[in-house]
């Protein structure tokens, strides 16, 4: 889609030319969907595409979206939290701050960026990668 950005794609479409589990991308397509990431139309001539410039899409921002929580131990996490040495251990506020590196790593790059040499793309979708 981000190749394309003016195109319909087909969840179908999609699925097999990336080899995707059709049930798995359904969720995702309507997750995207509910974030007002893509927008989709059902039925004859229906599909998905982009809402919006993939120029414009940071990386960091759609992982944040789709991965509100990113709690990556239970610590970060005061109703699940059950740790017994929480109130004293340091290495939460390492991942917490990890956290937010690899977040705004991601968010120096957009989507366009991801099929930026779009010849490459192009070799790859003909020779079915």
């Amino acid at each position: 889609m981000a190749a394309h950005p003016d195109r319909l794609c087909s969840v179908k479409e999609i699925s097999e030319h990336y080899a995707i589990s059709r049930n798995h991308l359904v969720k995702i397509v309507h997750r995207l969907s509910q974030l007002g990431y893509i927008i989709s139309s059902k039925g004859k001539g229906g599909g998905i595409k982009l809402n919006g410039d993939p120029k414009k899409l940071r990386l960091g921002d759609l992982v944040r979206s789709l991965e509100p929580h990113m709690n990556m131990v239970e610590c970060f996490s005061a109703d699940r939290n059950t740790c017994r040495i929480a109130a004293s251990c340091q290495l939460k506020h390492y991942l917490h701050d990890a956290t937010l590196a690899f977040v705004d790593t991601l968010n120096k790059q957009t989507l366009a960026d991801c099929v930026a040499n779009k010849e490459l793309f192009k070799l790859a979708r003909k020779q079915g990668l």
